[in-house]
């Protein structure tokens, strides 16, 4: 017999079927046994009057919260049954797996007369059982959640004609500033993991590829403990070609993200409100778009909040903040483009106008920052002059080499999947990926 999901069994009514799952609570009393069986797309329950199944007791007596089981049985209606009025009555149960005693508590459990309460587990015990925390409805959804997001993205894109590419992780020179890369034993020489795909997105501008995006890989290697921050997360990157300047790119990520989010309001907005406590805004487009200048200027008209003037010239953590009051007052929005940044504190192959301002932005949401986007340098005279600048000339030869022989203007940028995921469901950045790595976590 096939399996069932939980998801069709409404479909099944009156009909034997095979059910297999996680048991989420189990009640064995003399007479009776309640069994409630997850699966990943819902919960079922069973009902089992001993008196008519002895065979089973033996089962039924071993098993655990969390033990793995197939039941086969017959579907009925149930009015009283909380789970959707259905419940199964087994002919069948096979313990395939019995669990042990949880070494963590995935939720707070209330006190009840008989017992204490249980407060839940530290987030960093929990990721030490990463893979039982990820059993919660709240985990599982998540993961859900992302899979539409991505696949809205990944969708958008291919209906404009871009491409899908993977890139090396594993490379020659650092691909962002020089710093904050992971070096790694390479046969004889060094070699370094990727901060991101730029140089290689960058190198198919070149190929005449046009538009091309990556879902992959990225590696920090910064010492940062907040609630945003990791050393490797899931990149989702794009570039294209023959664009006028940077606010196309910036067209381009506010279209991809309104189209996203209402892919995931569709299909998860009731459940992420139930579970999450957090709803789903699908944002209008255009964006609104200030520059860092005017930015400090309002935080400081509408909050009187400053910074010495040495700082103006990148968004400071309170200020990134802040902005998300600002932007919801003035434009009752929660996305916020920002323009006109100093060159310093921009990459090299950022383009610069005519006074010498990097062609790009920073895209916040709910007050985080989610992306740096840019129209590129692609003449090769200004970029070598730029990387030569920031004294990085030696370090890049090999992607100074990608404009010698041709190439469109062009223009992209980078979104982290999870720092999107924490952002969208309320969340800590540890909460918010299958498995965090952080400077003191490397396991599981």
């Amino acid at each position: 017999m096939d399996r069932t999901y939980v998801a069709d069994v409404r479909s099944q009514i009156g009909n034997k079927v095979k059910v297999q799952g996680f048991i989420e609570n189990i009640r064995n009393s003399k007479a009776m046994a309640f069994i409630v069986l997850k699966d990943i797309t819902g919960k079922l329950q069973v009902t089992i009057e001993k008196e008519k199944c002895p065979e089973l007791q033996e089962t039924i007596d071993m098993l655990t919260g969390d033990s793995v089981i197939t039941v086969t049985g017959t579907l009925i209606e149930n009015e009283y049954v909380k789970m959707g009025g259905i419940e199964l009555i087994p002919d069948t149960l096979v313990a395939e797996s019995i669990a042990d005693a949880l070494p963590i508590a995935r939720k707070d459990i209330p006190a009840t007369k008989k017992k204490q309460a249980v407060e839940r587990s530290s987030i960093d015990q929990r990721i030490d059982y990463r893979w039982i925390d990820l059993r919660t409805d709240e985990n599982q959804l998540m993961f859900k959640v992302q899979t539409v997001l991505v696949n809205a993205m990944r969708q958008y894109l291919i209906e404009k004609n871009f491409i899908e590419i993977h890139t090396p992780k594993l490379i020659g020179a650092a691909s962002e500033s020089g710093a904050d890369v992971f070096e790694v034993k390479y046969f004889d020489r060094n070699a370094y993991l990727a901060q991101s795909p730029q140089f290689y997105k960058q190198m198919a501008m070149a190929s005449g590829f046009e538009r091309i995006f990556e879902v992959g890989p990225v590696f920090r290697a910064e010492k940062s403990f907040t609630n945003k921050h990791t050393t490797e997360f899931s990149g989702f990157d794009l570039e294209f070609s023959y664009i006028n300047s940077f606010h196309d790119v910036m067209h381009m990520e506010e279209e991809l993200l309104r189209a996203a989010l209402k892919a995931v309001n569709d299909a998860y907005g009731e459940e992420i409100k139930e579970l999450f406590g957090t709803e789903v805004i699908v944002p209008e487009t255009p964006f609104p778009v200030v520059t860092l200048k005017d930015l400090y200027k309002g935080l400081e008209e509408d909050f009187g909040f400053t910074v010495p003037e040495e700082e103006k010239n990148d968004l400071t953590t309170d200020a990134e903040r802040l902005s998300y009051e600002w932007v919801k007052k003035h434009y009752n929005h929660e996305f916020l483009f920002v323009t006109d940044f100093d060159a310093e504190k921009r990459a090299f192959y950022h383009m610069r106008d005519e006074q010498g301002i990097p062609q790009g932005y920073d895209l916040i949401w709910r007050g985080v920052e989610i992306t740096t986007g840019a129209q590129r340098e692609h003449r090769y005279d200004i970029l070598k002059a730029q990387a030569e600048e920031k004294g990085l000339a030696d370090d890049v030869k090999f992607y100074l080499e990608f404009f010698k022989y041709g190439c469109p203007p062009h223009g992209g940028f980078g979104i982290g999947i999870d720092r999107l995921t924490m952002l969208l469901l309320g969340l800590h950045i540890k909460e918010a990926m299958f498995l965090f790595r952080g400077p003191n976590r490397l396991t599981p």
